[in-house]
């Protein structure tokens, strides 16, 4: 029995693709499906039903993928180059996983992708692939094969998204503990920055932001070496 979704309820020509970035531990992975029985890769997506908002549709996608809800989503591209598909490799890919995709099947037309990015705790997410898909795998950052179509072009883009606009974006992130030393804070940011920062001008940047609340020192230790604690304003 075919596996291939319908046409009927989504609407035509437009899709969302979600570069969903997962941190802990000091790593920064991407999450990418496995098209089933090919070597080809691609970042999770999916169409919107007629039913849905974008956003819930965006949700809806990563809920899926993840198993995690309320999570922040932004919206950081959208992908419209008439010449951003492969008809051979969408034709493969479903004929590896036993469906022959007929040329007037709405995959085969032309596809506007409203891409958005996440930023989660990996540990946190059940990975789950789609029924086009033999695996939905997190890979290191530094090592992403390549991926399908403009796949690759999407989490470029997203990571440069994702790093110009940190500051303002990480209270809706969620990564941290409800409180956190400094030292904390500064790994999460030369995680995804992938550089090291000074110490000094790190923290004198980050209480200039007014995002942060500073409480008593943790205890440990010698209290005059114990580092202050942290949390968000507004948390």
């Amino acid at each position: 029995m075919s596996n291939l979704i319908s046409a009927v309820d989504y609407l035509p020509g437009i899709s969302i693709d979600c570069v969903i970035f997962g941190f802990h531990d000091n790593q920064l992975k991407i999450l990418l499906l496995n098209f089933k029985s090919t070597d080809w890769l691609a970042v999770p997506g999916g169409f919107i039903k007629e039913s849905e908002n974008l956003e819930e549709a965006a949700q809806r996608i990563l809920e899926e993928r993840t198993g995690l809800t309320n999570i922040y989503l932004e919206q950081f591209h959208v992908f419209g180059d008439r010449n951003r598909r492969d008809d051979e490799v969408m034709k493969s890919a479903m004929a590896a996983g036993g469906n022959i995709i007929e040329p007037d099947h709405f995959l085969m037309r032309r596809f506007i992708s409203i891409g958005y990015y996440a930023l989660i705790d990996f540990t946190k997410a059940t990975p789950t692939p789609d029924v086009h898909s033999d695996t939905c795998e997190w890979y290191d950052i530094e090592e992403i094969p390549t991926l399908i179509y403009d796949h690759s072009l999407m989490v470029s883009k997203a990571l440069e998204t994702l790093r110009f606009f940190l500051d303002e974006k990480l209270i809706g992130f969620n990564l941290l503990p409800e409180v956190f030393t400094m030292n904390d804070l500064q790994n999460l940011y030369e995680t995804i920055l992938d550089k090291k920062l000074l110490r000094t001008n790190f923290q004198r940047k980050m209480l200039s932001l007014g995002i942060l609340e500073r409480l008593d020192k943790k205890m440990t230790g010698a209290a005059n070496k114990a580092p202050y604690l942290y949390r968000f304003t507004g948390k």
